[in-house]
């Protein structure tokens, strides 16, 4: 027999309110409900194991050469074989292969030079925004120096002088994207910098290092991750333009900008060659881009909201 309710039931009363979920729980729940993360992240993840495994998923050597099957169609063409299921190039290389091989090289590049412009830019526009005075002065300087020159531009002419390569690219993309990090840190760490638990670590005493490190830095990381994946998504994005005037990765590297490059001249007539790496490309490109967006609304406290 079930036990009498110890609170009395009044007609009209407000129902009781429902227990509050745990922390885990909550933020379980607004992964599951932010679509555009679990879609971008779960494109990116696929892609990311795909440019892990490519030595052992790929068919064949990305860099032999069979010129006795040059431009082989796809195999949902008529002519097309499982023995490249994505046909060959003009020089006879298995496509499937050299676009496995070519995830290595976009994401290298989105991770590398994200990674060197954001330190770049993080250092700078948190010691502006954290200082200000004279500092805050130079660095906006800084920023607004850098951003009156276009970047692929100043890239091509950089690229031209010194020579195109995998490694010059990383380099002269890092060293050049670092502004969005700036403005954005800059103005996150002045709105960090007033709030009452960095006066309280500053009135105990605590160096400034300690401040910026320990009180500062875990506060914009959020928007920095953002950050992140946008320079990453422009980075690939610059480094396929690069590719495709020749300027950027060289052969035999299976670039995808290189490989959409090489096939410009058979476009008329073997259009998957231009079709495929421009398609992978798009689909990476979007599948940061919507990561990143999802990431915005996951980790921004009014999104949250």
């Amino acid at each position: 027999m079930r036990a009498p309710s110890l609170t009395p039931s009044v007609p009209g009363a407000p129902a009781p309110a429902p227990l509050e979920l745990s922390a885990s729980a909550l933020r379980w729940r607004r992964l599951r409900r932010n679509k555009a993360l679990l879609a971008g992240g779960g494109i990116l993840l696929v892609i990311v194991l795909i440019a892990l495994f490519a030595p052992w998923i790929s068919p064949h050597d990305p860099y032999y050469q069979d010129l006795a099957y040059r431009t082989a169609p796809p195999v949902w063409y008529a002519k097309g074989t499982w023995l490249h299921p994505l046909g060959t190039d003009q020089l006879g290389r298995d496509y499937l292969s050299r676009l496995f091989y070519g995830a290595r090289i976009s994401l290298l590049i989105g991770i590398s030079v994200a990674l060197i412009s954001g330190l770049i830019g993080t250092a700078m526009g948190m010691a502006a925004g954290y200082f200000g005075g004279k500092t805050d002065m130079a660095v906006s300087f800084l920023i607004t120096t850098r951003l009156s020159m276009p970047v692929i531009l100043v890239a091509l002419a950089t690229v031209a002088i010194v020579g195109g390569s995998l490694w010059v690219v990383i380099l002269v993309l890092g060293l050049l994207k670092w502004d969005r990090y700036a403005v954005v840190m800059r103005s996150a760490t002045q709105q960090v910098r007033s709030l009452e638990y960095v006066a309280a670590a500053q009135a105990a005493g605590a160096s400034t290092w300690r401040i910026v490190w320990g009180e500062v830095l875990p506060n914009v990381v959020p928007q920095l991750i953002v950050i992140a994946t946008l320079e990453a998504a422009s980075a690939i994005l610059l480094e396929a333009s690069l590719s495709f005037l020749g300027l950027g990765v060289q052969p035999p590297l299976p670039s995808w900008g290189l490989m959409i490059s090489e096939a410009k001249a058979y476009m008329f007539f073997s259009f998957w060659l231009i079709a495929i790496p421009g398609s992978a490309l798009a689909l990476l490109i979007f599948a940061i881009n919507l990561a990143g967006d999802g990431l915005h609304q996951l980790l921004t406290p009014e999104e949250r909201a």
